[in-house]
């Protein structure tokens, strides 16, 4: 299959859904871990969901189990073995983000399984491998439609700390179809430049702010006018399917220890997570352990999870957990809040815009278990790249990415492109290791976000045969053009 066809099967999804299966909202969850061996696989449905978005009755897709609860919690070290059924009327593919199975099992249309059928089922089993915040989402246009869940995977010491599980899932809502809302982005697109009022950032001053502590700042391009932060104003902005007009309450107990596991399944919105009162922790990024990080404000761009631990005061007291769209008013989130307290209306634009995503965090963090020390076999250059009059975009350099099994791969990703994108590697996890021409000894994870005009370094071993994707977690980047392949040595 080549790029053209992938781009092709990527567009499944997103037409008009249907009303058979109609499964619940998600919530923020945190039930039992699995046994340690089971005589069945675990039962995973694709299928319909009415939510309600603004005051209107709106139709998704979900992803859940024979109970009816959003997504999978799992052991760590112990066999990924689900059967997964479709009852939607149009064919599908699931991706387990954050999991490393073999390429047969990844859910992209360039992989030798086909697309998941209506009324199919089918079993996936392969190791789960270690613990972390991960999820499972559709990689077609469905995406868009919500057809994403939370996969959780416990390590044994998670279950042994005295802390409260807190799952959330962000994401972008929109009433238009995906192919709506792709067609409008081409349509509007005239010569010059996307229009700027989603969020913009004009001129040289836009760019020095963007760029500040990136080691880019008052950087001049020629022709570099403007950079564009959002390019859809969506219909809400949904933390575990609600909006801040009616979020979710999650009970926590006074004085007790949450662990937010924060997932941002949004298609095309960045978010800096604001945790408002209470001091947190940032303690692992993409399901990786990181060194411990302090704060209150903590970014995360599409595709990417965080693992923050709060301490609640012995008085107690209501606590917003709130998501901020960049360079936006508009915010999402959920209420952490003790018995009793006194929990007040959130408006959903806030006063202030929300913070530009830039490297400052990525190049503070340390991981828990870096990849291991050795120099590189190979070294490959991608230059990120888009026409925004076009609204085209992709990758140059994308042809050559061919390794051999046990190598060390390093690539060197540069963005030429005025708008940030978050890079997402399939089948591996890789570690950060330069940051704007300099060397860092970076967080390993599975995605990375590089703004305009930054660059960032990955490393990670070709330790998993295929033809793996490496593409911007923008979904309409990616339906555009803004993806290559990881290819392994005799696959064609």
């Amino acid at each position: 299959m080549n790029r053209r066809e992938f781009l092709n099967d990527l567009m499944v999804g997103a037409a008009a859904l249907g009303t058979s299966a109609i499964l619940s909202p998600i919530r923020a969850f945190a039930q039992a871990a699995t046994a340690k061996t089971s005589p069945a696989p675990r039962a995973l449905s694709v299928g319909y969901r009415t939510i309600d978005v603004n005051g209107k009755s709106a139709r998704a897709f979900g992803l859940v189990q024979a109970d009816g609860r959003p997504g999978l919690v799992l052991d760590a070290g112990t066999q990924f073995d689900v059967a997964l059924s479709s009852v939607i009327d149009e064919p599908t593919l699931i991706h387990w983000h954050g999991l490393t199975p073999p390429w047969a099992a990844d859910g992209v249309p360039d992989n030798p399984a086909a697309l998941l059928r209506p009324t199919e089922t089918r079993r996936y089993a392969f190791p789960v491998g270690a613990g972390g915040t991960h999820w499972m989402h559709a990689h077609t246009l469905q995406e868009q439609n919500l057809l994403a869940a939370p996969l959780i995977v416990r390590t044994a010491d998670d279950l042994k700390r005295d802390e409260q599980e807190v799952v959330v899932l962000l994401h972008d809502f929109s009433f238009l179809s995906a192919e709506e809302l792709l067609a409008k982005l081409k349509g509007n697109a005239a010569p010059g430049a996307m229009p700027m009022e989603h969020g913009s950032m004009q001129g040289m001053a836009g760019m020095q702010q963007m760029m500040t502590g990136n080691d880019m700042a008052g950087m001049a391009m020629p022709g570099m006018a403007t950079m564009d932060l959002n390019d859809i104003d969506y219909d809400a902005y949904l933390a575990n399917d609600r909006t801040l007009d009616d979020p979710e309450i999650v009970r926590v107990d006074k004085g007790g220890r949450v662990r937010l596991r924060i997932i941002n399944g949004a298609t095309a919105t960045a978010f800096t997570v604001d945790t408002g009162r209470l001091s947190g922790e940032l303690v692992a990024v993409d399901g990786q352990g990181v060194e411990p990080v302090g704060g209150t404000s903590f970014p995360i761009a599409m595709g990417q999870r965080l693992d923050i631990r709060l301490s609640l005061p012995r008085e107690g007291g209501a606590f917003p957990i709130l998501a901020l769209r960049e360079g936006a008013v508009e915010r999402a989130g959920v209420i952490l809040a003790t018995t009793p307290s006194d929990i007040r209306r959130i408006q959903v634009a806030g006063d202030m815009k929300g913070p530009v995503l830039g490297l400052d965090l990525e190049q503070r963090l340390r991981p828990v278990a870096p990849i291991a020390a050795r120099a590189a076999d190979r070294r490959f250059g991608l230059s990120l790249r888009g026409d925004m009059a076009a609204y085209s975009w992709g990758i140059d350099g994308a042809d050559g990415l061919v390794v051999k099994r046990g190598e060390r791969i390093e690539v060197a990703i540069n963005n030429m492109s005025m708008m940030a994108h978050p890079m997402h590697l399939h089948g591996h996890h890789f570690q950060v290791v330069g940051v704007n021409g300099a060397p860092v000894a970076g967080a390993v994870r599975d995605t990375v976000l590089v703004p305009p005009m930054a660059s960032v370094v990955l490393a990670f071993d070709a330790d998993n045969p295929g033809r793996w994707p490496l593409h911007c977690h923008h979904l309409y980047h990616m339906a555009t053009g803004m993806m290559a392949y990881v290819t392994y040595d005799g696959i064609g």
